[in-house]
């Protein structure tokens, strides 16, 4: 049976809203194997003088658990 696990990972760019999303897949896959969706949850952006800054999204990134039946 597979089965699926979804973590939340925050991330950023100073560039749009898709490079944060992109960033997220990214760094989430230097540590997680077999990647299949990431859902962006909230997106927000930081701004100064009138400008934004950097683009952040929350991400919820689900991947399939390696198959650990025991014989």
């Amino acid at each position: 049976m597979s089965m699926l696990k979804v973590i939340e990972v925050l991330a950023e760019s100073p560039d749009s809203f898709d490079a944060a999303a992109a960033a997220a897949v990214t760094k989430a896959s230097e540590s997680v194997r077999n990647i299949k969706s990431v859902y962006i949850k909230e997106m927000n952006a930081a701004v100064s003088d009138g400008k934004i800054t950097s683009y952040r999204v929350n991400a919820k990134i689900t991947f399939l658990l390696d198959d650990q039946a025991t014989t």
